[in-house]
């Protein structure tokens, strides 16, 4: 199609406003098979980022079963997670309003709390029909809404009746309690401080026993140096889990001894691929268990998702054709598998793939309709030098519009995105959030630094000690590198992160001279106070991260961007949810305080009833639209 005018780079006319990327994306997650009805949750950023329950049953649309104001959620570990179960059409919930479970019934008029209120919260449920309760995680507050004492995490039997029977406790935390077919052992894992669960975790299994509590558990596999996640029994019994001994997480399987010899840890499908993600959230399952002994998965290679079908006793997976290039999600019911997945050209979407033929039915999309293609930026998969050696990867996406184009010679101005986690993983999904940049003629340089998950364990240890270090070399080499290519301005680079990725945002700023802007989303400017002031799921992140305690003061003193801000003179813009509870409003206020101070551009947006990420409408659309006058004055691409 013929451009019909002519505008620089970083100016140009879309059609894909704030407003279109607020109203047309619906986070989904969450897919819970029971029977066969599909269910999955699916955000309402009208509704003030009210996250609700949808199912579908047989060949109709989908339906709502939880209108507001209830709101499918929890707060365990902040970050949530496995906030519903199912068991023969019935739903039970957590509510984020009160931390309340709450039971469905089919044919009931409106949901039921069956806990009491208080201070504890609930996630990664599984239904123990048998005994008509649920086993879940349990966070208990303290009382005192004020108090620095962290909550204590168990695992916790949960009547229907609401009574609550603590199953495990004395680690700092648990996840994934999985029961197993026949309701007579029970499988789960645990961790402590100062580990993260993808640094080392513990997979314990214990009998069941008849007034339902929990024989002496044993220890299965897993390490303070290997982590073990997505435990699950297959129909006929065998525990199964990912690990990551090889130094990729891999799936295996605890076969019983035979003749008095020991269980004995199998590898099911040894390759340099992961087929798990880090567990900040409840819930996640990349595999799952279809006829046959068959085991249907996920795995990713080189930051690119695949499915894929394991044999019983073959060890090379057989692929299963998609159009998707990364799933998140995945459920497998009887000669079928529901996904949550997308691609470049397919926003995030649940949709269910008939093993056989490969048939696919998009149940619901997380955009309803999409800008014509001409419209859109496909991104390319990269890999380039960093520092000391290491390769860094990215996806790249050009400036894309069908009605315009740049002026002779003129170059685009480069977003560099450093994302969150650290140990998050960009991908090439549809994400109109992109497209809005891509389309007013910004290149995007998604980074996957080290630290990233998605490439095994050694490129996931890369940060260690290394915070603000090795992902600032590797997001400023993917910006010189693309400006030695010809495809970017190096007088217009710009850097942009959330949480985690704000840190790296504000270190490349402070530190070096490469970019020119910044925008720092919910960013960590300040390592003391973020180990002050976090919550207990993170609260020694920074031992792995940073340094362990005896030396961190130092470390802190000369990576924390707050304690150089004398170094930092490029133009900022800062967003901040008043109810962080992650990274707290002060961490980007002292900041933003230090730089008005000395003189330097700077915007801050603060915005009521946020917490950490953004979930309301009107947020997105003035996050983007404050964003882009900010690039735009600070370039002079606008009056």
């Amino acid at each position: 199609m013929t451009c019909t005018s002519t505008a620089p780079y970083g100016a140009w006319p879309s059609p894909i406003s704030a407003e279109t990327v607020a109203a047309g994306a619906t986070p989904l997650s969450a897919i819970v098979l029971d029977g066969a009805d599909i269910y999955w949750l699916a955000g309402r950023a009208a509704e003030a980022g009210r996250t609700t329950l949808m199912r579908q049953r047989g060949a109709g649309p989908a339906a709502e079963l939880t209108p507001a104001p209830f709101n499918v959620r929890n707060r365990v570990h902040e970050y949530g997670g496995g906030a519903y179960a199912v068991a023969d059409g019935v739903v039970l919930f957590s509510h984020l309003a009160d931390n309340r479970l709450y039971r469905l019934a089919p044919g009931a008029d409106a949901p039921q709390p069956f806990t009491s209120p208080g201070r504890q919260r609930f996630a990664d449920f599984v239904v123990d029909t048998a005994r008509a309760r649920l086993v879940a995680v349990r966070e208990q507050h303290p009382q005192d809404e004020g108090s620095h004492a962290q909550p204590v995490n168990t695992l916790c039997a949960v009547g229907f009746d609401g009574g609550e029977r603590v199953l495990v406790m004395g680690n700092d935390f648990y996840s994934s309690p999985r029961l197993s077919p026949d309701g007579r052992r029970l499988a789960w894992l645990s961790w402590d401080h100062p580990r993260m669960p993808w640094q080392g975790t513990e997979l314990w299994v214990a009998e069941v026993q008849a007034d339902g509590s929990l024989g002496t558990p044993s220890r299965v596999a897993g390490s303070a140096q290997e982590s073990v996640c997505q435990p699950e029994w297959s129909p006929a019994g065998v525990l199964h889990f990912v690990s990551d001994r090889s130094g990729w997480w891999n799936l295996y399987c605890l076969r019983e001894g035979v003749g008095g010899a020991p269980d004995a840890v199998e590898a099911l499908c040894p390759m340099a691929a992961e087929f798990a993600t880090p567990h900040w959230t409840f819930g996640n399952a990349l595999y799952g268990f279809g006829a046959n002994g068959d085991i249907v998965c996920s795995y990713i290679e080189r930051g690119v998702s695949k499915l894929a079908r394991l044999r019983p006793g073959s060890t090379v997976p057989e692929p299963i054709a998609t159009p998707y290039q990364e799933i998140r999600e995945l459920r497998v019911g009887d000669g079928y598998a529901v996904v949550l997945a997308g691609s470049p050209t397919i926003a995030a979407e649940i949709a269910r793939i008939e093993l056989a033929s490969g048939a696919r039915e998009v149940l619901e999309r997380s955009l309803a309709s999409l800008p014509p293609l001409g419209y859109l930026s496909i991104p390319h998969s990269i890999s380039y030098p960093s520092a000391d050696g290491r390769t860094a990867h990215a996806f790249y996406y050009p400036p894309a519009n069908q009605d315009v184009r740049a002026p002779a010679g003129d170059k685009p101005p480069l977003i560099v995105i450093s994302h969150g986690g650290p140990t998050g993983m960009a991908a090439s999904t549809l994400n109109l959030k992109t497209q809005f940049w891509t389309s007013r003629g910004f290149g995007v340089l998604d980074v996957n630094y080290g630290g990233s998950s998605g490439f095994g364990r050694a490129f996931r240890d890369a940060l260690q000690g290394q915070w603000g270090v090795v992902d600032v070399q590797d997001c400023i080499a993917g910006a010189r590198h693309m400006v030695a290519q010809g495809l970017a301005d190096g007088e217009r680079l710009i850097i942009r992160g959330s949480s985690a990725g704000g840190l790296t945002t504000l270190c490349a700023l402070t530190f070096h001279d490469v970019f020119k802007l910044g925008a720092s989303y919910y960013g960590v400017s300040d390592l003391k106070g973020l180990d002050d002031d976090s919550h207990k799921f993170e609260s020694h992140y920074n031992e792995y991260l940073i340094a362990p305690k005896a030396l961190a003061d130092a470390v802190y003193a000369e990576r924390s961007p707050i304690r150089h801000v004398h170094r930092l003179s490029r133009p900022m813009i800062f967003f901040q949810g008043l109810d962080d509870k992650v990274v707290p409003p002060q961490q980007s206020q002292a900041m933003v305080q230090a730089l008005r101070q000395r003189g330097i551009p700077v915007e801050y947006v603060e915005l009521e009833g946020e917490g950490h990420g953004f979930r309301k409408a009107e947020t997105i659309v003035r996050t983007l639209q404050e964003e882009l006058r900010f690039y735009q004055r600070m370039f002079g691409l606008v009056g």
